[in-house]
């Protein structure tokens, strides 16, 4: 079946409740895949422009409760994740074994032994027990095993703690002020199902994420969840077992695979013309990949995929990226690509919407040379 990019991206615009607002903040999550948590206040706007009441606050209210998970999941960054995706993704990433290469180990400094003790340690530590990054530290730098380790474990960037929760044996609790807390997720989320065998969990993480981002190829898929990671041959598998469940179709010329069920939805829908304003860090890049030069011209990719790591907002017109935009003196300051004109059907609507979202009367807009 060929398709054309205008119809996916309408397709994927309702699909990730851009177009369509969800009535509630774990349908959200659960649809996207999961939401990038780095950022706390990136990760409440993105669901709060999907939702159909949004409230301040709403997405940590759901973390602290326990119907939610933030661990350090795909691609090695924080997310806010449903308990079942989070383990599904979590048992991939684990498969994976990206502690025992030797990059990893130079780069971070500890052998899958000395990770392997640190897994157990934490485990006891953490075993009735919610603690922030200090008291973790220090109950684990009590046994001199793990000395040699103390400036990774106090950094902020977790990286030694990243295979734990890939593992789930970790992840983060309530904040305490403006202090971040661990705990065991079998205690801390509610109906935590434990981590399934990588065969059980491939299906689900699969057809999730081809439910928010197909049509996609394996590659896309393993670019997604682990920068590339995963083993090929395991991946080839777990695709080909989903045979009956998915169908291959071809989009301007490049193929990739599709949730059968979607097929017929996808083929009957129309382009839009919508612009929608969306915020740093969002799914709806992330999902796809700032290097999809379909969804985002790679002249313009380092406008979007900045330094550090840092994802900026983004305007959507017609599901495509054609700026990025800021809140500057509460002005909404939007530079679009090649010095392109505002849209003029369109934006009036969405900034509107991100006014309602952030609780302000109105908002005025400047047009800015990028």
């Amino acid at each position: 079946m060929r398709l054309t990019w205008d119809q996916v991206f309408a397709w994927r615009l309702r699909r990730q409740f851009v177009a369509a607002r969800a009535a509630s903040v774990p349908e959200i999550v659960e649809r996207l895949c999961g939401v990038q948590a780095q950022v706390t206040s990136a990760a409440e706007m993105a669901v709060a422009l999907r939702v159909s009441a949004p409230e301040p606050g709403a997405l940590v209210r759901e973390l602290d409760g326990g119907t939610l998970i933030k661990t350090w999941a795909m691609r090695g960054t924080l997310h806010a994740l449903t308990p079942d995706l989070a383990a599904a993704c979590l048992s991939l990433l684990a498969s994976a074994r990206t502690w025992e290469k030797p990059a990893w180990q130079r780069n971070f400094g500890a052998s899958p032994a000395e990770v392997a003790a640190l897994t157990e340690q934490v485990r006891r530590v953490l075993d009735g027990a919610v603690l922030t990054r200090e008291e973790l530290v220090d109950a684990l730098l009590a046994d001199p095993a793990f000395h040699r380790l103390g400036e990774q474990l106090r950094s902020g960037w977790g990286a030694l703690l990243k295979p734990l929760a890939w593992q789930g044996v970790i992840c983060h609790g309530p904040a305490q002020g403006n202090k971040i807390t661990f705990g065991d997720p079998a205690r801390l989320i509610k109906g935590w199902p434990g981590l399934p065998e990588p065969d059980a969990a491939a299906p689900p993480a699969i057809t999730a994420y081809l439910g928010a981002y197909g049509p996609a190829t394996p590659e896309v898929f393993d670019a997604w969840l682990s920068r590339g990671s995963l083993r090929k041959t395991l991946l080839r598998r777990w695709f080909s077992e989903l045979a009956e469940t998915l169908t291959e179709v071809e989009v301007e010329g490049r193929r990739g695979y599709l949730l059968t069920e979607h097929v017929e939805e996808l083929a009957a829908t129309e382009p839009t013309t919508s612009v929608h304003l969306l915020g740093g860090f969002d799914q709806y890049v992330l999902g796809p990949g700032t290097a999809d030069t379909v969804l985002l011209p790679g002249d313009h990719r380092a406008k979007v995929s900045r330094t550090a790591g840092w994802i900026s907002p983004i305007v959507v017109a017609g599901g495509r990226i054609v700026g990025t935009w800021e809140l500057a003196d509460e002005t909404v300051a939007v530079r679009m690509f090649d010095g392109a004109p505002l849209p003029k059907k369109g934006l009036d609507a969405a900034v509107e919407h991100l006014a309602a979202v952030l609780g302000r009367g109105s908002l005025p807009v400047a047009a800015v040379a990028s």
